[in-house]
Order: structure tokens, then C-alpha cells, then sequence
């Protein structure tokens, strides 16, 4: 079989180091540490980068995919807005605050750019079906990235999901398998059923793809740094679920800086978790290396997993740069959805109500440089989590469709 990466040469060991040959692998045979892509960049300049087109492909040369691959079926997401959030800025005291908001992509969250990668890996090992575990907006990137690829599909979600994400992973075809139990057990199943005949030239986007998956969401560094102007904010607030989108923003951070793409300045990382879900944030806050699995209870389900996979490491990545992991209360998250809304006109769905909440009470407890350029990401559209806000959405009033009964209303 003759594998295609571009610039991806490897799979390496995040704990140990040791090298592997690329594959549908994910865990080291010596250490159990997580693999992830490595590679032998060329000569990557901006112009370049600029010259692509207006999706993460304007970045192939940076991800492990072939060349060619703006010229395939796929979804082809990125290039989201960054809105330049005076109103809320100015609303939390916030000098200068940008909102990356991923809610523009194809099937309306972030997950669409992790999918995407995983689909070329799926076509590079000739698997025939794409799989995931998902807590929901996965569901809907990978049963959409299957139809347009060609590929057959079968998800499984918790079967408590909200039920706009169950509907959107259902209408672009392929199974939805719902499950008894908690992300994490579904997971689990995931992982067994990769041994199984079952899942034979299956690829678990999340499992067996995940090293080169979890590249994708890098591009929303490289996108933050080139509509910055070429610059890294420095300050940037993520919501954790498993971590590894923080830890690819990361990644993705210091890629940038190694290639000369821009200056080396310091920039501070900051995790955001729902209470109800929050591992990680009680790690942090305890000042512990070790993350303690939880049972998840909130209405932020896209970011309930109570065994973070990448918890440690997100760890180290808030002590490193200076920053912190926090969490807010399900009250706070409809809050702060409501507070993006009526400021900015973004409706963010609960993932994203996280990330604004724990943006405001950061800067409400000092944490947060007021002065200092900021960023904090909507990773999916406020329409698949309705019931967060929908318990008192009433009309303003109800009145006859006259002059004077508005005048009395209002």
C-alpha cells in the first residue's frame, strides 16, 4: 500500500518518544503513551499559506495529507470568522477580545476540521466505513464527511444527546447507534470494537485515526495567527472535553514560531470545563499532575468526558504558559450564552457558553490581563443546544395588531 502524509513522517511517542511507522496506530507498544504525527517540514512561507484556498487545505503543507488534497470530496471546513468583540470586551473590561467562532463550518462546530484529516488517513488505508465515539457534534461531522467521501458510516453516542445533534447526525445517512452509559463508556465499546471482525477496515476517527485526527484541530491556531495579522494573541481561552484541542492549539502555536512564521512572544493558555465535568479544573486548582475521572452531570454535553485523555497534558501546557484551567457553574453557561448573544450576535451552543463564562469570571477575579489581546473560542452553533436557553423564550409580549396595543406594550 503506498501511503501518502505529505509532510508527516512518522508516528511518535508523546511520552517516551519512540518512533513508529505511519499507520492506523494510536498507542505505543512500549510505554502505552499516545502517538501523534511527526514531520519534516519544507520551506513553508506565508505567501504560500495566503495563495490557498479559503479552508484548512490553505495549510496542507503544515497537516498530514497529501498535496492534493483541496482536489478530493470532502468537506472542506476552516477559514471560520475571528469577530472582533468590542461589545463584549467592553461589557467584561477587555481591551481588545476577538471570538473565533467555529460555529460557520459545514455541519456547525469545530469537529468538521478533525473529521476532515481523518478522512484522508481513512482513504489512505482503504477502510471502507468511518466510525467515532462522540458526545454529538462528531457524530454530525463524521456522518456528513462519510456521505460526500463515499463512505459507509456508523456512530455511537450516548443515547441522552440532545436531540438536534441526533437529528443531524441521522439525516446525512449511515447508523446512529445509541448507547446506555456515558461518553466514556462508550469509548470503551469503541475501542473493543476495533479488535472485533466487526469492526474490520473500520476507521474510528477518534481511536485508531486519532493521531492524525486530532492534527486538524491545530488549524485553528495557524487560522488565529494569520487573521491576527501574523501575530499569536496573547492570551486564549479553550474549552476542554478529552484536551486535545488545547494541546493542538498548542502544537499548532509553536509550529508557527519554529518556522519563522511569527515572532516568538509569550502567550498564555487557559482551559474552560463545565462544573459538572470538570477533572481537569479540580486537578489544576489542587495542583496535582494526575487527572481523576469523574461521572459528568451538565447541560454542556459536548464537553462531558469524565476520563479526559489529554488532561495531563493540558496540564502542563496551562503551567507552562502561565495560565489556568477554570470552570463555571450550568447557570453561568446559560448566562454567558445569553451575554454573547446580545453583545456579539453570536449564538454559541453550551461548549461555547463555557468558554464565555470562564473567560468573564477569570477577568472578574484578575486573572486575566484586561490590557492584553484575547481570544476565546465558540466551537459550535447555539441551534443544537435550544434547551439551554429555550425554558423561558417567550415573546416579549403578545398583543393585537394594532398601534395602540403596541404603544401600551412597550
Amino acid at each position: 500500500m503506498s501511503l501518502d502524509f505529505g509532510p508527516a513522517t512518522a508516528l511518535s511517542c508523546r511520552e517516551c518518544g519512540t518512533r513508529y511507522d505511519l499507520g492506523p496506530s494510536f498507542a505505543c507498544l512500549e510505554c502505552f503513551g499516545p502517538l501523534e504525527a511527526a514531520y519534516s517540514f519544507g520551506d513553508v512561507r506565508r505567501e504560500d499559506i495566503e495563495a490557498g484556498p479559503s479552508n484548512i487545505w490553505r495549510y496542507r503543507s503544515l497537516l498530514p495529507v497529501p498535496a492534493d488534497v483541496a482536489t478530493k470530496p470532502n468537506m472542506n471546513p476552516g477559514w471560520t470568522k475571528l469577530v472582533k468583540a468590542g461589545n463584549l470586551g467592553r461589557a467584561l473590561g477587555l481591551k481588545s477580545l476577538h471570538v473565533k467562532d467555529d460555529s460557520g463550518n459545514p455541519t456547525h462546530s469545530f469537529k468538521d476540521r478533525v473529521v476532515a484529516i481523518a478522512v484522508e488517513a481513512a482513504r489512505n488505508f482503504g477502510f471502507h466505513t468511518l466510525s467515532c465515539s462522540s458526545t454529538g457534534n462528531l457524530a454530525g461531522a463524521v456522518t456528513a464527511a462519510a456521505a460526500r467521501a463515499g463512505l459507509d458510516a456508523c456512530v455511537f453516542i450516548p443515547a441522552d444527546l440532545e436531540q438536534a445533534k441526533i437529528a443531524m447526525a441521522r439525516v446525512f445517512g449511515g447508523k446512529l447507534i445509541g448507547i446506555d452509559g456515558t461518553y466514556d463508556e462508550v469509548n470503551r465499546f469503541c475501542s473493543e470494537l476495533i479488535g472485533d471482525p466487526l469492526g474490520d477496515k473500520w476507521g474510528f476517527v477518534n481511536v485508531n485515526l486519532r493521531p492524525y485526527y486530532a492534527e486538524g484541530s491545530k488549524t485553528l491556531a495557524y487560522e488565529i495567527a494569520e487573521q491576527l495579522g501574523w501575530r499569536l494573541p496573547e492570551q486564549i481561552v479553550i474549552p476542554i472535553a478529552s484536551g486535545s484541542q488545547l494541546t493542538k492549539i498548542d502544537k499548532g502555536f509553536k509550529e508557527l514560531i519554529a518556522l519563522g512564521l511569527v515572532e516568538d512572544r509569550p502567550y498564555k493558555v487557559f482551559g474552560a470545563q463545565a462544573q459538572g465535568c470538570s477533572p481537569v479544573s479540580a486537578a489544576y486548582k489542587a495542583g496535582h499532575d494526575v487527572v481523576q475521572p469523574v461521572r459528568p452531570d451538565t447541560i454542556a454535553k459536548s464537553l462531558a468526558i469524565g476520563n479526559p485523555a489529554d488532561g495531563p497534558y493540558v496540564l502542563d501546557i496551562a503551567r507552562r504558559t502561565g495560565g489556568a484551567v477554570e470552570d463555571v457553574t450550568d447557570a453561568e453557561i446559560v448566562e454567558a450564552i445569553r451575554l454573547l448573544a446580545s453583545t456579539e450576535g453570536i449564538f454559541a451552543e453550551t461548549a461555547g457558553g463555557v468558554t464565555v463564562g470562564v473567560l468573564k469570571k477569570l477577568t472578574e477575579n484578575g486573572v486575566l490581563d484586561p490590557e492584553a489581546e484575547t481570544v476565546v473560542l465558540n466551537t459550535g452553533d447555539g441551534l443544537k443546544t435550544l434547551d439551554a436557553v429555550s425554558g423561558d423564550a417567550q415573546p416579549t409580549a403578545v398583543i393585537k395588531p394594532s398601534l395602540d396595543a403596541f404603544r401600551a406594550a412597550v
